[in-house]
């Protein structure tokens, strides 16, 4: 069985409720490595909203994120290597062995917290 979400036609499975995380269109296309469509879609809202989002290992680099919603996204192992999210909404979500070299986080997120949010997977907890 099928789900059709915003000219997009997905398994229903992966709406079914069988995780706790928020996998929406935006979220589907960025899992699926299709970034360039992610950036085009982005540009249509006004408001990237990837709150609760399982991120784990995607490869972002190139994903328009700045302004994004990341509140409570999972991002484990994700590659966010020179990825600005300096006006991104972080809060609560957790970075555990993601690549972030080169990238811009927003100022109030201290470098303590990110270490931690690396290396221990903590949620990021905004001052």
């Amino acid at each position: 069985m099928c789900l059709f979400v915003a000219n997009f036609l997905l398994p229903l499975c992966r709406y079914s409720g069988m995780t706790k995380f928020r996998e929406g269109p935006l979220v589907l296309l960025l899992r699926d490595g299709m970034v360039e469509e992610f950036n085009r879609a982005a540009r249509q809202t006004e408001s990237v909203d990837l709150s609760g989002a399982n991120l784990r290992g995607v490869d972002l680099r190139s994903a328009h994120l700045c302004k994004a919603d990341l509140r409570n996204a999972y991002c484990h192992t994700a590659d966010l290597r020179g990825v600005d999210l300096s006006h991104a909404n972080i809060e609560g979500a957790s970075f555990h062995r993601a690549r972030i070299s080169g990238a811009y986080f927003p100022p109030g997120v201290s470098a303590e917290e990110l270490k931690m949010s690396v290396d221990l997977g903590t949620r990021i907890r905004l001052a």
